[in-house]
């Protein structure tokens, strides 16, 4: 019998799927337990509907995700913190920091997850801050600190 998956299943197949399984095991696990329904026509067209729409969506996405790396090059963040001898910091920036201050100044609203620094700032100055809004994006954010008086 001809399935289409609706969750992964281990062994078997994944979502979006359309396998051959046996009979017993299609009624009695898979279509009972909701993990797939049985592939007629219509079902058929409707994964393919859906994967359309999936596809539009992902595009859609990283236009998107374009345009936000455009504005985020652009911009220069500018951040004050108390600092020492030779321009280093007393504590850091972090990138939750810079997150708050890119929606506080600028009203983008960036996850702090998506700001790849290796490690905090500490010290004064210019730092190129990667940001990655899309698996296939990623622009690079340029931080200022300065000195707080």
């Amino acid at each position: 019998m001809k399935v289409i998956f609706l969750k992964d299943v281990k062994g078997k197949g994944k979502k979006g799927e359309v396998k051959n399984v046996a009979d017993g095991y299609a009624h009695n696990f898979l279509i009972k337990q909701g993990l797939a329904v049985e592939a007629t026509n219509s079902s058929v067209s409707q994964l393919e509907g859906q994967k359309n729409k999936e596809k539009k969506q992902a595009a859609e996405e990283l236009e998107e995700a374009k345009k936000l790396k455009g504005t985020l090059e652009a911009l220069t963040v500018e951040m004050k913190a108390k600092s020492g001898e030779g321009g280093r910091l007393f504590g850091s920036i972090t990138s939750k920091q810079i997150a708050d201050e890119l929606k506080k100044t600028h009203k983008i609203k960036v996850d702090k997850r998506k700001i790849e620094m290796n490690d905090a700032i500490r010290s004064l100055g210019f730092t190129n801050v990667p940001v990655k809004l899309h698996q296939d994006v990623t622009a690079t954010l340029k931080v200022h600190v300065t000195e707080e008086n």
